[in-house]
């Protein structure tokens, strides 16, 4: 909204690095400044987290020191998200515009989620059907809106539902199977965050890790030159995705802020739901490999345990795994967190090389 108010006035406000600057500062701001706020609202209203007896014993006892503290967090995050990138990026762009439904689409499904599980008697919350139907039809409706404007734009587009693998430089036409491909990367990587955000910062940290490798995609993805250099899809407005991606930054080392160990708020299942559905794109496997590894253990997991009756972990996810092994909870977060910037990293240089 601000663009096309003072852009007329303030020639630098055109530019998306100018812009997406003032996004993340403003969005650490808002989370800095209203998170205790909520905080002290969510404590006179009882909102607090609930250490439930699941599959362990020894994991309660690990998370007792939890009990009591407030969660849902995430609304200020996903508030300072969507309000920021309102303000500053070009709202006419219609990858801003699916970004911001499909953060306020998961964002209301996870807030449900936890409004549900802090008023049942069981405190399970919705069940994982309804849950996984919900991020279906958001997945869905986000995919066949995208394949839709793409080929109503073949020239401008010509790459819009190719899935293009970096590391091979090539690329392959989805044609109709591309919508469902996007919800299934999307319904994905929002379970995955939200299996990671089981102890204090470490999915948070890593969403930062994350989020700060797919701000350089997206601006890269948008610039004719530098696709060009580096022979990746040019697609022409997903530049403007920086901005929101600087504000998803800046509200994560916000909301990052008080949630180090240990933790003041919790997220709760409004934030790590929508937060890990920004996040779905194929090259999550290696940026966000993080997440994959713990839903990976999960799954791994019950797929043992079922099949032949054993535990390949002592306990899924992957971090009380190393919780039950003696590591302490500041080690495992920073640990995971180190691995999550390298990962970072080497995704941005999957933009170069190229494997024969």
């Amino acid at each position: 909204m601000l663009y096309y108010l003072i852009t007329p006035l303030v020639e630098q406000f055109r530019y998306i690095t100018f812009r997406a600057s003032f996004a993340a500062v403003l969005s650490f701001l808002f989370c800095v400044v209203l998170l205790p706020v909520l905080s002290r609202y969510l404590k006179s209203k009882k909102v607090m987290e609930r250490v439930e007896k699941k599959d362990s014993d020894k994991l309660i006892e690990l998370h007792r020191h939890k009990a009591d503290t407030p969660t849902m967090g995430g609304v200020i995050v996903l508030a300072a998200l969507l309000v920021i990138t309102f303000l500053f990026a070009r709202t006419s762009n219609i990858f801003v515009v699916y970004a911001l439904l499909l953060t306020l689409g998961l964002g209301l499904l996870g807030y449900y989620d936890d409004i549900v599980k802090l008023k049942s008697v069981k405190k399970g919350g919705i069940s994982k059907s309804f849950k996984l139907l919900g991020q279906i039809i958001i997945g869905l409706g986000i995919g066949f809106g995208l394949w839709n404007y793409f080929n109503l734009n073949p020239d401008k587009f010509p790459q819009g539902t190719e899935l293009y693998l970096p590391l091979v430089k090539t690329s392959f036409e989805m044609g109709l199977v591309y919508p469902f491909f996007v919800a299934l990367v999307i319904v994905a990587s929002s379970n995955a965050v939200n299996l990671t955000d089981g102890l204090d910062g470490l999915a948070t940290g890593c969403l930062i890790m994350a989020g700060l490798a797919y701000a350089v995609i997206v601006y890269i993805t948008g610039r004719f030159d530098y696709t060009r250099h580096l022979e990746v899809p040019y697609m022409p407005g997903t530049g403007e995705l920086t901005v929101f991606m600087a504000g998803f930054i800046g509200a994560c080392i916000g909301f990052l802020w008080f949630n180090g160990f240990p933790a003041e708020v919790f997220m709760g299942n409004v934030g790590a739901v929508a937060l890990g559905g920004v996040l779905g794109e194929l090259v999550l496997f290696l940026v966000g490999a993080i997440f994959v590894m713990e839903a990976l253990s999960v799954l791994m997991q019950i797929i043992s345990y079922q099949g032949w009756g054993k535990r390949i972990f002592k306990i899924a996810p992957l971090h009380h795994h190393y919780q039950f092994n003696g590591w302490s909870e500041p080690k495992i977060t920073l640990r995971f967190w180190i691995i999550a910037a390298i990962l970072a990293i080497m995704s941005l240089a999957t933009l170069k090389i190229e494997i024969f």
